[in-house]
């Protein structure tokens, strides 16, 4: 369950997705996106544009079944640059109307069958953490609210304890333990998990706990930690603890 509501989400959408456009406007094309190798900055572009319409045809078809990329209408980016902002920002108009008339009816997600209001949160993280990887690319300065942030952090937790099909637990060993905690800015009630390896696999608690590895930070300088954007020292992320256990489980939890 999401620590906010949807109508935060889709105007997170919108805003993640005009500051995307303003810097696809005013950078070159062929920028190297370093936090995501092999990318450039078209090619970012291409794939939230893309991403925005893929999750929007599932939910407008109310489909129970993965959507193949291809198969998703005006997917590719306009070469006259001139266009890109609006083919961007109707992505992401595109994407939030189709949830809206989604309302709780089911469609395929990434975890299973599960309301069309999924995809409004993981698209609001998605565009989120892929507009700070144009911005650390650019040098500009990577803005994400506490709110959104706080709530990336509690999705991709779930994500990580949900089934890891044939990849290795982050948390190695039975009984090996992670607490994550928000320091200062997260909304009230929230902002600290501990996630605990289990026989089974993995369990994610809400609240403060003691544990083998404890990494703490503003909201949105974790956030990106845990994606892989920024190593804790120079996001100013304290980890406090077994930091090759950390280590260990930022590498088995890539975005």
């Amino acid at each position: 369950m999401s620590l906010i509501g949807g109508e935060r989400f889709y105007a997170g959408i919108r805003e993640s997705t005009a500051r995307l456009a303003g810097i696809v406007t005013d950078e070159d094309e062929a920028r190297a996106i370093p936090t995501c190798p092999d990318w450039t900055l078209r090619q970012l572009a291409t794939h939230v544009g893309r991403g925005q319409r893929w999750a929007a045809e599932i939910v407008t078809r109310r489909s129970p079944e993965f959507i193949a990329f291809r198969d998703v209408p005006n997917g590719r980016i306009p070469d006259d640059p001139a266009q890109r902002p609006d083919w961007l920002n109707g992505g992401a108009t595109l994407l939030i109307d189709s949830v809206r008339a989604g309302g709780g009816e089911r469609v395929w997600t990434l975890t299973g069958m599960g309301p069309a209001g999924f995809w409004a949160r993981r698209m609001a993280h998605e565009t989120a953490v892929h507009l700070a990887d144009a911005e650390l690319a650019v040098g500009r300065e990577v803005r994400i609210a506490a709110d959104l942030a706080t709530d990336g952090i509690d999705e991709w937790l779930g994500f990580a304890a949900g089934d890891p099909g044939d990849q290795p637990l982050p948390l190695p060993a039975e009984g090996q333990t992670l607490h994550v905690h928000v320091t200062g800015d997260a909304p009230d009630g929230t902002g600290e998990w501990l996630v605990t390896r289990t026989a089974e696999g993995l369990t994610v608690e809400p609240g403060h706990a003691r544990a083998d590895v404890a990494v703490r930070g503003p909201a949105a300088p974790l956030f990106l930690v845990l994606m892989r954007r920024l190593p804790p020292a120079e996001a100013g992320v304290e980890v406090l603890g077994d930091q090759e256990l950390f280590a260990y489980w930022l590498e088995h939890t890539r975005f």
